[in-house]
């Protein structure tokens, strides 16, 4: 059951219909039927679904992932998330993703393919990295320095490299995709420690100053 505001805005019926298309992208593929049945089964004028899905398959897939963003924030509030470690935190809230998209494999296995045309790449990268930043910021991630960048770009590998695995993945409850899971993400704790250690603290930089000072009157 899908809600759908009285008199809704275009945004409003597209966040809202997205997950549906998806469903029906598994049979119609990500194109105009996928969205003819959605809009007949949410009970929408078909002219208007089409008209807030016009910008075509990219723009449906947009959407989806999208709505996976809202779902995921949903079912992880912060309150849930501040009882856990940071590795917890990243682990739950991808798995968080995979259990949405688990229903719409083929729908996803579909979309993979669309985003990976040469044509459409720019758009992955950028989609890939909204998915890290907004799981990165879920998880309490507040820097604004190159860590900003660099944790995101290798979560978004990450997140990428496990979709693949996933949607061939036919162990039960996916323990495989979860397993390959656990060893990235056991990677990005060690890489972020052993990148701490590489960056001297502010405390424990040299201060020019205070080492002539320390010649001139040495400590006793």
């Amino acid at each position: 059951m899908i809600d759908i505001p009285h008199d809704p805005t275009l945004d409003e019926l597209r966040n809202a219909l997205a997950p549906l298309v998806a469903r029906n992208a598994a049979f119609d593929g990500w194109r105009a039927a996928a969205v003819a049945n959605a809009a007949a089964q949410a009970q929408v004028d078909p002219a208007i679904a089409q008209l807030a899905f016009g910008d075509g398959p990219v723009a449906m897939i947009d959407a989806w992932f999208a709505s996976v963003d809202a779902e995921m924030t949903a079912r992880l509030p912060a309150e849930t998330l501040a009882a856990m470690k940071i590795r917890e935190r990243i682990a739950a809230l991808v798995e968080a993703r995979l259990d949405i998209l688990a229903p719409d494999r083929e729908s996803l296995r579909r979309a993979l393919n669309i985003l990976a045309m040469p044509q459409n790449l720019p758009r992955s990268v950028k989609l890939g990295w909204r998915a890290a930043d907004a799981m990165w910021r879920l998880a309490g991630d507040v820097a604004t320095d190159y860590n900003h960048y660099s944790k995101r770009t290798i979560l978004g590998g990450v997140y990428a490299a496990t979709l693949l695995a996933f949607i061939d993945d036919e162990s039960e409850g996916q323990t495989e995709t979860r397993a390959f899971l656990a060893r990235r993400i056991d990677g990005i704790m060690r890489f972020e420690k052993a990148k701490a250690g590489l960056i001297p603290d502010k405390d424990r930089r040299l201060s020019l100053s205070r080492f002539i000072g320390r010649l001139r009157y040495p400590a006793v």
